[in-house]
């Protein structure tokens, strides 16, 4: 059995070589089709997950797996999760802000996640009691308590507005420095201590759950909309924050 130190060199190494496939097709135009959710997929994405799959395969035999484009292979509560190309409408669009996700969780929640930027060269990597690096160095949150000078994130701004029009409203006047976003990357800059918080909306336990890894790892919170800890059984509506101050300010922002 594997310990964590390991696991985590195990999954960085493992989406290095998956990253020269998504690579090898990034701004090459692949062929994009609809899934049953409206969302788009590529060939891209399903090459990536089958590459980081037989890498999980060969460093740790017979352990589950969950995907997003394959599902789920083996049973038990600890299980390794995977986002190939977290941000298919960027990859589609040439956008090079799509990243790719690897996690590790057991009963006690995410252990350990990988966080990988393939266009930007960068790839944040964390676990429980490890802290969190980019590109192997060390990485903390930033030291931000007031809403009213975070920098920060709404991530899928279009759907906040269509669906939770009120708060969006809210949202929209909050912080210091606003940007909209979308996918893993806001996340990792609160990782890195470059953004203060995150609101993001719609996510599935792929996206949310090995970047918190990431986010923790860094001195940092991840949550859903009401402060709890994110499993799998999350609505997808998720906080990062740097501090807990912050966070029970998100907290009451969005509700």
């Amino acid at each position: 059995m594997k310990d964590l130190t390991d696991r985590l060199a195990e999954a960085v190494q493992i989406t290095e070589t998956a990253a020269r496939v998504a690579l090898g097709h990034f701004r090459g135009a692949p062929d994009v089709e609809t899934k049953a959710d409206l969302s788009p997929v590529t060939i891209a994405d399903r090459e990536t997950e089958q590459a980081i799959r037989a890498g999980l395969a060969r460093a740790f035999p017979g352990e589950p797996i969950f995907g997003e484009e394959f599902g789920q292979t083996g049973e038990g509560a600890e299980m390794w999760i995977i986002d190939p190309i977290d941000g298919t409408r960027s990859f589609i669009a040439g956008l090079p802000l799509f990243g790719m996700l690897l996690g590790h969780i057991t009963a006690q929640g995410p252990q350990l996640g990988v966080i990988r930027m393939p266009a930007l060269g960068e790839v944040y990597a964390g676990a429980r009691g490890l802290g969190a690096t980019c590109n192997g160095a060390p990485i903390r949150v930033s030291t931000c308590t007031s809403l009213a000078e975070a920098r920060l994130f709404l991530n899928e701004g279009d759907k906040l507005a269509a669906q939770a029009p009120d708060a969006f409203a809210r949202m929209i006047r909050a912080g210091s420095l606003r940007r909209m976003g979308a996918d893993c990357y806001p996340h990792a800059l609160v990782a890195r201590g470059l953004v203060d918080a995150v609101i993001d909306f719609d996510l599935q336990p792929y996206d949310y759950l090995p970047v918190s890894a990431v986010v923790t790892a860094a001195g940092g919170l991840m949550t859903d909309w009401q402060g709890r800890p994110l499993s799998m059984e999350s609505d997808g509506r998720t906080l990062t924050a740097a501090t807990p101050e912050l966070l029970a300010e998100l907290v009451e922002l969005v509700n």
